[in-house]
């Protein structure tokens, strides 16, 4: 399995890893069959997301993901940061191979799971489904299923 420099370079050296003390808003998502984790901490203030962590239990392609989404979304609207694609976070990464497409989908699912996290805790309604767009057979070569 090949993964591009990026992959990588975001797998040996993370962007923004760790727990966020303060954070706002905690998304959680899983993968049962392939085991892999990902949690997101997001401070969000007036509509911004001034900061963003993570902690990933997974393989490389997660923990890079993880990191990507990461970058992807900091310094944000809300509004912006859940126009995030599984797609886009795999073409920031200069793609994945087909079998670890699940991994950007977990990124997507992980940052808007912390979003409507933040919704709740601010007493607001989330204006947004969160049940599309869960990971299985999310790409047609995927092996990975819930």
């Amino acid at each position: 399995m090949l993964y591009s420099e990026k992959v990588m370079d975001h797998f040996a050296n993370p962007r923004n890893v760790g727990e966020l003390p303060d954070a706002n808003g905690i998304g959680e998502v899983g993968n049962a069959k392939c085991g892999d984790i990902m949690r997101i901490y997001l401070k969000i203030e007036d509509n911004v997301i001034q900061d963003v962590t993570f902690k990933t239990f997974g393989c490389g392609a997660a923990i890079a993901t993880s990191s990507m989404a990461t970058e992807l979304v900091k310094g944000k609207t809300i509004e912006e940061a859940l126009q995030l694609t599984n797609k886009a976070v795999a073409e920031a990464l200069d793609g994945l191979p087909p079998v670890k497409m699940h991994c950007s989908m977990l990124a997507e699912e992980a940052v808007h799971a912390a979003i409507a996290d933040y919704y709740e805790r601010q007493g607001l309604p989330v204006p947004f489904d969160t049940s599309k767009g869960k990971c299985s057979n999310c790409c047609e070569n995927c092996d990975v299923s819930n």
